[in-house]
């Protein structure tokens, strides 16, 4: 397993993080996995002896249930606190009470003490705002992020699903008041959804963020078990989850390109797929979950695959996003800026 650093923090985290929406099953989150204790050991168990130090929940994952899971599993096989990189989220709602939900400095402290008490640690490694909250202040939002980490009951401060110019706010805001700044991005990303290749990826080079890509397989979309002749998958998520929304007319063409790659390779399309979003620019850590053992091992494999300029031109050539307006002006009118 290879290490980067997660930004300018000086933390090395695996190059694969684990994810754990699929531990517990409940309620919205039924259709995704409804992996129970035993399950999450053993998966667990297979996660850390691959490697992976970089373990990703949510407050929201079956409503609290996937971090108690995921905490109970850490006590059970008595791995070692130290050597585990814990991300969880804070946004969701989590209760039916009028504060329960968004980015208030009420509901960001009370979430933070709930996830500590399920997960049983004494302090979350990364803590991510999970969306946007458009009823709080970037600058209050700001404010009690800092102070939770002053707190000493969070170490470091992420994003996930803001929009750039939201995040390039709160860099700015964090700097001008001396506090602790978001140092990581999580977001979609995927052959069948790059759409942060226009914004976000560029801020995270700029402002030297780590990326932790989402859904790689599009929630299991370009696994290769979806083509045009067979548009059902027995037991896969789709069938009744259908998220993140991509367009699939143009899915259908990746996975004929990568499953054709992955046969001359002898590994699957998801493999494939998973080596791709690890060999982009930017990426520090890209999140897999797991349903069962076999489906976590075939994902863990992708860290052995190379692509060749060949392939990646082929990959690029049937998923590249249409050119946007101004990014196509900015290409054109930096075309006199590159030296002779």
């Amino acid at each position: 397993m290879k290490y980067n650093f997660l930004g300018n923090t000086g933390l090395l985290v695996s190059e694969i993080c684990f994810g754990t929406m699929t531990f517990g099953g409940k309620g919205y989150w039924e259709a995704i996995g409804q992996i129970k204790q035993d399950g999450v050991n053993e998966l667990m168990k297979t996660v850390v002896d691959s490697g992976i130090n970089f373990i990703d929940t949510a407050n929201v994952y079956s409503f609290g249930e996937s971090e108690t899971l995921l905490g109970q599993s850490i006590i059970d096989l008595g791995l070692n606190r130290e050597e585990l990189i814990i991300a969880t989220k804070v946004r969701g709602r989590m209760a039916d009470g009028p504060n329960n939900t968004g980015l208030s400095r009420y509901h960001i402290f009370n979430s933070v003490d709930d996830s500590l008490k399920r997960l049983q640690l004494d302090h979350i490694d990364v803590l991510y705002v999970h969306g946007v909250d458009l009823k709080t202040p970037v600058e209050e939002i700001m404010r009690s992020l800092n102070d939770i980490v002053l707190s000493g009951k969070v170490r470091y401060l992420a994003c996930c699903n803001w929009p750039a110019w939201m995040v390039m706010k709160a860099a700015g805001i964090a700097e001008k008041n001396g506090w602790n700044k978001f140092v990581g991005l999580q977001y979609f990303y995927s052959l069948a959804g790059r759409d942060i290749e226009r914004e976000l990826l560029p801020v995270a080079e700029d402002q030297n963020l780590a990326v932790m890509p989402w859904s790689p397989l599009a929630g299991g979309f370009i696994s290769g078990k979806y083509t045009r002749d067979n548009q059902k998958s027995e037991g896969s998520r789709r069938d009744t989850f259908d998220f993140p929304p991509i367009n699939k007319d143009k899915a259908y063409d990746i996975v004929d390109v990568i499953s054709e790659i992955g046969k001359q390779k002898n590994v699957s399309a998801a493999q494939i797929a998973l080596a791709w979003v690890r060999l982009q620019k930017g990426i520090t850590s890209t999140i897999i979950g797991a349903k069962n053992i076999d489906q976590l091992n075939d994902n863990l494999k992708s860290i052995d695959v190379e692509l060749s300029t060949d392939d990646l031109q082929k990959i690029d050539e049937v998923s590249d996003l249409p050119k946007e307006y101004p990014g196509w002006m900015v290409e054109r009118q930096s075309a006199d800026r590159v030296p002779k």
